[in-house]
Formats: C-alpha cells, sequence, structure tokens
C-alpha cells in the first residue's frame, strides 16, 4: 500500500514549522560570533565557542531520533519532539541577547542550539513518514524553501530594525546591541508559532499504517545492533588508539586547547563499542547506547556513502559561519574595532548576504525536483557543490559589498542542494521503523566535520593566517570540491 499524495497545503503543513525552526538557526548562525566578540572574544577563539553547536547535535540527534521512533501517543510519533523542542528554543532565543557575560552567552548557545535539535531531527524523518518515495525529492524541496525563507527572515532582522524602524545598531562596549536584542525576540514567537502549526494541522500514520506502508517501499536494511558484539569489539581499540594520538599530540606539541575535546570525543566512542559490545553478549543489548551505536555500525550502503559528503560539505559550511562576519568587516569594512559603527554595519551586511543565500536557496529548492527528474538526484547534487566552492573562493577576490552577492548566490545553489538531494536519496534506502533514529545518525556526518573545524579551525588561522582570516575561505572551496568527487561514489540511478 503507498502513502497518500500529498497536496500543496499538505506538503506546506508537513513542513510549516521548519521555517520558524530555521529562524531560529538563522539568528544564531548570524549573530553569536557577533554576540562573543561583543563580550569580548577574540576573532581567534571563535571556533572554540561555537564548538557548544556540534557537540549538542551529536548527543540530541541520534537519541530524539531513537526515542521518536518508537513513541506513539495523542500527538502521535515526532510530534510531541517538535513542540518539546520549540518551548526549550523559544526560551534560549529570549535569553541570548540579555547574557551579561560571556561564559552565560556560551552556555545559552548550548541550550538554544540542543532545543533546535530536539525540534528539527525528527521533521527530516517527518518528510519520510509522511509521503511516498514519489514525492519525496518534493516533499524535501518544499522544507528546504522555508529553511530558506526562515534563515531570510532571521538573518534580516536586525538590519531590518536598524533601517525600518530606526532601532538602535550600537550598544556601549561589552554590550549587545538593541537590534540583535529585538531580532531574537521576534524570532522566539515566529519559532513557537510556526511549529505549533504544524503540529496542529498535520495527522501522522498509525504505526500499523506505516509498517503496511513500507511493504511498497524498496529499502536496504541493516544488520541492527546485534552486529555490534563483534565489529564494534574489533573497531573499539582503533578509535580508542586514534583519541590517545590526538591528545598526546596536543600534549606534546602545544596544540589548541580545544582539540582534546576532539581525541577525547574519539576516546568515548571507542569506550561506547566496548560497552555496547558487552551488553550485547550479555543478553542486555535492548537498551539506547548498543541500539545507536548498533545501527551506525551496520548501517545501508548508501547511507555511508553519502556520509562522506555530508562530512566535507557540512565542513565547509561550517567555516563560512563562523568566519564571514570577521572576514567582511574587515576586509570589506575595513575594520575590527566591534565598538564601531562601520564594524556593526558590516556585521549587519551579513546578515544581509546570508539573507541571500538563502532566499535563492528557497527559489532553487523548486528547480531541484525537476532538474533531479532530467539528469538524475547525484549529478544535481554534484552541480550544486562545484556551485558553493566557486562561491567560497571568490572571497578572496572580492572587495566589494555588493559584489559579494553573487558568491552569496552560488553558496545559496550548493545550500538548497545540500538541505534537499541527500536526504531525498537517502530517505528511499532507509527501513520506516527506524527513519528517525537514521536520520539522527546521519546528522553525526554534518556534526562531526563542525566539531572538527570547531577544534582545529582557531590553531589553523592562528599558526599559518595570523590576522587574516580570510584565508579560511579558500579551505571551505576547496572541501566543497571534496564534496562534489565524493559525491561520484554514489551510484547515479540513487
Amino acid at each position: 500500500m503507498e502513502k497518500p499524495h500529498q497536496g500543496f497545503w499538505g506538503l506546506w503543513n508537513i513542513s510549516f514549522g521548519f521555517f520558524g525552526i530555521q529562524i531560529g538557526f538563522a539568528l544564531q548562525n548570524a549573530n553569536v560570533s557577533r554576540i562573543f566578540q561583543s563580550l569580548g572574544t577574540s576573532v581567534d577563539d571563535l571556533a572554540f565557542l561555537w564548538i557548544a553547536a556540534p557537540l549538542t547535535g551529536l548527543l540530541v540527534q541520534p537519541v530524539i531520533g531513537h526515542y521518536s521512533d518508537r513513541t506513539w501517543g495523542r500527538l502521535g510519533r515526532r510530534r510531541p519532539y517538535f513542540l518539546a523542542g520549540a518551548m526549550l528554543a523559544t526560551i534560549g532565543l529570549l535569553a541570548m541577547p540579555n547574557a551579561p557575560v560571556l561564559w552565560v552567552a556560551a552556555a545559552l548557545l548550548w541550550m538554544l542550539d540542543g532545543s533546535l535539535n530536539i525540534s528539527m531531527e525528527p521533521f527530516r524523518a517527518f518528510v519520510g513518514d509522511m509521503l511516498g518515495s514519489r514525492q519525496r525529492t518534493a516533499g524535501y524541496a518544499f522544507q528546504t524553501g522555508f529553511i530558506g525563507a526562515g534563515a531570510v527572515v532571521g538573518s534580516l532582522a536586525p538590519i531590518i530594525l536598524t533601517d525600518v524602524f530606526r532601532v538602535a545598531n550600537v550598544a556601549p562596549a561589552g554590550g549587545i546591541p538593541p537590534s540583535v536584542q529585538y531580532g531574537f525576540y521576534i524570532g522566539a514567537l515566529a519559532l513557537f508559532f510556526a511549529v505549533l502549526w504544524t503540529v496542529l494541522t498535520t495527522e501522522e500514520y498509525s504505526p500499523a499504517q506505516m509498517a503496511a506502508f513500507e511493504d511498497a517501499d524498496a529499502v536496504e536494511h541493516s544488520h541492527g545492533g546485534s552486529a555490534i558484539s563483534t565489529t564494534g569489539a574489533r573497531l573499539a581499540p582503533l578509535w580508542i588508539a586514534m583519541g590517545a594520538i590526538v591528545i598526546a599530540a596536543v600534549a606534546q606539541f602545544g596544540l589548541d586547547k580545544p582539540m582534546y575535546l576532539l581525541g577525547g570525543g574519539l576516546v568515548a566512542f571507542g569506550v561506547a563499542l566496548l560497552i555496547s559490545a558487552a551488553l550485547v553478549r550479555s543478553g542486555n543489548g535492548d537498551n539506547v547506547l548498543s541500539q545507536i551505536v548498533g545501527d551506525l555500525t551496520t548501517m545501508p550502503t548508501t547511507m555511508k556513502q553519502l556520509a562522506l559528503v555530508q562530512f566535507f560539505s557540512w565542513s565547509a559550511l561550517f567555516i563560512m559561519w563562523i568566519y564571514t562576519t570577521p572576514i567582511v568587516t574587515q576586509h570589506v569594512f575595513g575594520t575590527t574595532d566591534t565598538a564601531s559603527a562601520a564594524y556593526n554595519q558590516g556585521a549587519n551586511w551579513v546578515g544581509v548576504l546570508f539573507a541571500v543565500y538563502n532566499g535563492v536557496a528557497t527559489i532553487w529548492a523548486f528547480v531541484l525536483p525537476s532538474l533531479a527528474a532530467k539528469i538524475g538526484r547525484r549529478d544535481t547534487h554534484i552541480i550544486g557543490l562545484v556551485c558553493g566552492a566557486a562561491g567560497f573562493a571568490s572571497f578572496l577576490l572580492v572587495r566589494d559589498q555588493y559584489v559579494l552577492i553573487g558568491s552569496m548566490v552560488l553558496i545559496g545553489i550548493a545550500w538548497a542542494s545540500i538541505l534537499t538531494m541527500p536526504y531525498a536519496i537517502l530517505s528511499g534506502a532507509l527501513p520506516q521503523d527506524k527513519l528517525g533514529v537514521y536520520m539522527g545518525l546521519f546528522n553525526i556526518f554534518i556534526v562531526l566535520p563542525q566539531l572538527i573545524v570547531s577544534s582545529v579551525m582557531g590553531e589553523v588561522v592562528r599558526t599559518f593566517f595570523p590576522g587574516q582570516a580570510i584565508w579560511a575561505m579558500l579551505i571551505a572551496a576547496a572541501v566543497m570540491l571534496m564534496a562534489a568527487a565524493a559525491m561520484l561514489r554514489v551510484p547515479k540511478r540513487a
């Protein structure tokens, strides 16, 4: 039995909550570096403070995916998590621009990003739950459209408040400008009510219906958690050894302290493999740790191929999110003084640039289904990634704020494809009863590169490009091209 065809308003209601979630992410991405710098952080330390985002996503998304697969109640399967995350994220958005000191802002970033991830993760699985294979490219394109639209609103909020409503855009040293504060307040309300719209206007399929629908879909099944007793035990020493090497290298060569977190994470994963294997061998394998680790080590082939693509793609994106503000304010607006009017004008322009690439993504998302139908999903994604690489590389040549709009158009094409095509390909290769956990595990290959970038980019920029963070964009361009090359491993028919 195939899932019912969804019309325009069905697709709208399924994904409208993502509009609000992305407003939250856009406010965070465009303004958190500004908030940290306003509270006294140097540009070299920005990557370390941003480490909260990937760590929370790494921990939260697989767990939420696992439990949402097993949840069924009055609000259904995914919607309870939409609503809970939205409520927590609303509180985080209201509090973030009022942080009195740096450590409070860093703690609030942990809370905000974790809450946004609680809401976001089930939305990815929700599209797969609600749509048949023939509508999934359109479904994820619709979701990408809302992501882009929400990001435009979130990115432009401070500059609109400044230019249209004359809200002050500067604050005394150590303070957050009112334009940023009010932008976060508006974003908090938009997020909550957008998610509430999806919760109230959609009705999820029952477990029995989902089981019947799965029979109509061709999926790659994994072996599940049982394989962890052998596979995990063999691989655990390797992960622990790699983590120990990283930790020893940091101590020996005086590398950036955040790299301790990378080494510790590798060790922790190895230990998790050992614990999971022991639990399975003892007959206690039905626990969240063993199930998640088992699913990770036995994931379908298509997911493994796309994982490498995601790793490179999101490495490039995270570099952009961290360094665009200091790059534009220094090289286009000519200042590094965070209390100056020029700096805040440049920071607002970054919001405009982010709105451009998200606006382009909103439009390009609706081109993707027809393009994918003609040349295939794989080649459609390769084109998008190459466009993104060109956009990043152009930052090294451009010194005019308006010409940078062209750079962001190229990045917007890549962004639309990154948010659409991997999920459209992946959702058709996963079993319905594990769609949530696999979408959460897929997020590991989004947040792992962010964790690595947060750990090492500060050291890279400080060592090789002191005072010239613009060269980080060349690294982003190269990494995006690597993503395009990795995409060639995915079968053309995918």
